[in-house]
């Protein structure tokens, strides 16, 4: 049987929370402020892209194209308002990191639509997966807010008998720098029926019968680290479920090369440029950066521009 800790409204230090999440451990937190003011401002623009209708039924009202038509526009001006980044400036000095140490990746919005409706391209039903498999560092924590209220049936699941299991997989096939040149940009948008892009995936049979769905109110947050093994539970409630997701790395932690355990990545490239420091938005210095490539990158792109999207 795996053992597994959930923390909830932990109050230790930003280093002892990253130590622990680094071998598996789960931490929750209750809304905060700065965290209900960042939903309430991307439930503004959601609302705003699906008036008149109902942002958590408009799925039951839109022919699928159209759905991901709105989408594919809400969810780039979302990304990269600069109010979104504001806000986790706020909330990460809320939750105690250190603003001149840490670095976060630009907010995600995520949608998860009911009943198969759209679970391709720019609304991908996640399958089973570590993001280490997509060349984020093993030193990432993920960070993960519902927007409105979730439930057992349309929640995330964390599957912690894989903690230290490696699994079978084809994460070779993924170079980050490859997918920011080739399958980034508006096009998602269109794979409303088939998503042909190279997802790194399991391909083994795993057990899923274990697994932990953490249901947190609007504004909660979850902590996880990169290597734990998650995935969308499959959406059945009747709702669109809306969440914000984004990442973060500490500049000790990466200096140090310190994180959760490899167990069995095999992509390239590197996510590291992508992070911005909280107190000034500047990249992660060049000299860590170098630390983590590996000589791909001129297989594509090393950072992803939306202005250079094909």
């Amino acid at each position: 049987m795996t053992s597994y800790t959930v923390h909830y409204d932990a109050r230790c230090p930003d280093d002892t929370r990253r130590g622990l999440i680094f071998q598996g451990q789960l931490f929750v937190y209750s809304p905060r402020p700065s965290t209900l003011a960042f939903i309430e401002f991307a439930r503004e623009l959601i609302r705003e892209a699906f008036a008149p209708l109902d942002p958590q039924t408009a799925q039951y009202h839109l022919a699928v194209e159209q759905y991901a038509e709105i989408l594919g526009k809400l969810k780039p001006s979302f990304i990269h308002h600069p109010e979104s980044k504001r806000h986790l400036q706020q909330i990460l000095t809320e939750l105690g990191c250190d603003p001149d140490k840490t670095y976060f990746d630009v907010p995600k919005l995520r949608s998860s639509t009911s009943d198969n409706y759209l679970t391709t391209g720019i609304a991908y039903a996640w399958h089973p997966h570590r993001d280490t498999w997509y060349s984020a560092p093993l030193c990432q924590i993920n960070w993960w807010i519902p927007i409105w209220e979730i439930r057992a049936d349309n929640a995330m699941a964390f599957h912690p008998q894989y903690w230290h299991r490696p699994v079978q997989n084809n994460s070779a096939v993924y170079n980050y720098y490859e997918w920011n040149l080739k399958y980034r940009g508006p096009h998602v948008a269109t794979l409303t029926k088939h998503d042909p892009r190279p997802l790194p995936r399991a391909t083994e049979p795993l057990d899923l019968d274990q697994q932990v769905r953490l249901i947190v109110p609007p504004g909660g947050i979850i902590l996880f680290s990169a290597a734990q093994m998650h995935s969308s539970v499959p959406n059945t409630s009747g709702k669109t479920r809306w969440s914000i997701d984004f990442r973060t790395v500490h500049v000790d932690d990466v200096a140090a090369k310190r994180g959760a355990p490899h167990t069995d990545e095999a992509c390239t490239g590197t996510t590291m440029r992508d992070y911005l420091r909280v107190t000034d938005l500047t990249h992660v210095p060049d000299d860590l950066v170098a630390l983590y490539d590996d000589g791909t990158v001129e297989r594509g792109r090393a950072l992803y521009e939306p202005t250079q999207a094909r």
